[in-house]
């Protein structure tokens, strides 16, 4: 009985949250970025937000960068962010991003560069708060970050999307993700 209460107030929490559609990108990205928000309608309804892997000793300029390829609003994080439809959201350098509910908040990035893996944190923050509307893309990049996340966001009733490894500047990172048999869509 206990457990299904958990679920239903489970059900309960994540049906008014706004769906979040994280994006996953490294080597490659901003041109696989470019592309993908070109085609995008400026009234989806959804967030977007995109996680690259950023040098944490340089200032970022993905927002600039992207913003004249996209239809919405590009905002750096730099505190703890509202969450908008119809808005992109971009990591900043030297943090790790995480879904709180209706907002963004950053936390500390590991110092070991080995242990850094953006991707899949965010990914396993949006899982857990998001459910089943949350949404993981894996884009161009080298090795597997964002693999573990977006078998989270499946195992948690969450959409999962890979870019073509054959269309990806680099393809390990899509691969990778499609290994685990958890992608829906290879697009």
């Amino acid at each position: 009985m206990k457990k299904h209460r958990e679920e239903l107030e489970k059900q309960y929490k994540t049906q008014d949250l706004l769906p979040i559609v994280g994006i996953g990108a490294s080597a490659g990205g901003l041109t696989a970025l470019k592309t993908f928000f070109k085609k995008l309608p400026p009234n989806s309804g959804l967030a977007y937000v995109v996680v690259v892997h950023l040098s944490p000793e340089h200032k970022s300029m993905l927002a600039e960068l992207l913003q004249p390829h996209v239809k919405m609003p590009v905002t750096q994080v730099k505190d703890i962010t509202r969450l908008e439809p119809n808005h992109v959201y971009v990591i900043p350098p030297n943090a790790n991003l995480n879904t709180i509910d209706t907002h963004l908040r950053l936390s500390e990035l590991e110092q070991k560069r080995s242990e850094r893996t953006p991707i899949y944190h965010f990914f396993r923050t949006l899982a857990h708060t998001h459910g089943d509307k949350a949404i993981g893309i894996v884009l161009t990049g080298t090795g597997s970050d964002g693999t573990l996340g977006i078998k989270e966001i499946k195992e948690k009733g969450g959409l999962t999307i890979a870019q073509d490894p054959g269309e990806a500047e680099y393809n390990s990172m899509p691969q990778s993700a499609i290994s685990t048999g958890m992608v829906d869509k290879i697009l």
